[in-house]
């Protein structure tokens, strides 16, 4: 497989399941102007959600490509049955941009770890630390209205961008991010105050 014809954000995006999965099928037995078609219509939301997830340009067309690479040699085990192959590709994207995130943090602290000199440390009164952190963060959670609690926790555990959420709630994305605004500023506040 070569690389892609165009930068990511240039593609258009395209919606129809059914052509798409079609798409896929023939991609399935190698069919690479079947796979040029279905990358024209995946590419920009593909990009999208790795790039929401890595943040890093660089890194998230590297990952970009990662997925499609999959995506060439795994197409036969799309399965409409189990969901649309939008969602198939994007979680395949979604899971390789988590992977790469948390292959780059290991990296990072095993390099830290080697340039610093060893220092020892009460490992005792960091698990405390850690998990008193985490009781505040819950506890503040808990200050939030149910609906500034479901985007805020779509969107910073689920990986969702505001207008996935606005997406998967059914409201509109100037709602989510209204909410998501009141939210973070309570949690701020409360998370704050517990200093």
């Amino acid at each position: 497989m070569s690389p892609p014809r165009r930068p990511w954000a240039e593609a258009p995006a395209g919606t129809d399941h059914a052509d798409l999965a079609a798409l896929l099928a023939r991609v399935a037995i190698g069919d690479r102007a079947a796979f040029d078609a279905m990358y024209d219509r995946v590419a920009a939301p593909v990009f999208g959600t790795v790039r929401g997830v890595v943040r890093d340009p660089g890194l998230s067309e590297e990952v970009t490509q990662e997925v499609f690479v999959e995506v060439w040699r795994a197409a036969s085990r799309f399965d409409a049955s189990k969901g649309s192959p939008m969602a198939w590709v994007t979680t395949i994207a979604h899971r390789r941009a988590v992977d790469r995130v948390r292959s780059e943090q290991r990296s990072a602290a095993r390099d830290r770890r080697a340039a610093s000199p060893m220092i020892a440390y009460d490992e005792v009164a960091e698990t405390v630390e850690d998990n008193l952190d985490r009781d505040r963060v819950r506890r503040c959670l808990g200050t939030l209205t149910d609906l500034q609690r479901e985007a805020v926790t779509l969107a910073y555990y689920g990986g969702y961008t505001y207008r996935e959420v606005a997406g998967l709630l059914r409201v509109p994305a100037g709602t989510v991010s209204t909410r998501m605004r009141d939210g973070l500023i309570r949690l701020r506040d409360c998370l704050g105050a517990g200093r």
